[in-house]
C-alpha cells in the first residue's frame, strides 16, 4: 500500500531495433573515406583573377548565373505585364 513510483523501474521498449553508435566507438579513419578538397578550392577562390568568385569554377557557374538572371528578368517582365493587364478595365 501506499504510493506508486511516478518514475517507471523498467527502461522502455526499443522504438529502433538499431542501436546507436557513439562517435567515440569509431575508429578516426572511418568517419571520413574521401579527399580534402577544402586547400584545392581555397587556392581556386583565393587566386586574384579578377572574377567575382561566383564566376570562378567556369561555364557551370557562368550557365547558371546567366539562367539565373534571364529568369528573373523574365519574371520581373511577366509581373509588369500582368500588373498593367489588372490594372485595365475590362470591355463588357
Amino acid at each position: 500500500q501506499g504510493l506508486k513510483p511516478i518514475v517507471p523501474t523498467e527502461s522502455p521498449a526499443l522504438i529502433f531495433g538499431t542501436t546507436t553508435k557513439l562517435a567515440s566507438d569509431l575508429p578516426a579513419t572511418d568517419s571520413f573515406l574521401g579527399k580534402n578538397k577544402v586547400p584545392d578550392l581555397q587556392k581556386l577562390f583565393q587566386k586574384a583573377d579578377g572574377l567575382p568568385v561566383h564566376l570562378k569554377r567556369g561555364v557551370p557557374d557562368k550557365l547558371l548565373y546567366r539562367t539565373t538572371m534571364a529568369l528573373t528578368i523574365g519574371g520581373t517582365i511577366y509581373c509588369l505585364v500582368a500588373l498593367y493587364m489588372a490594372s485595365q478595365p475590362r470591355n463588357q
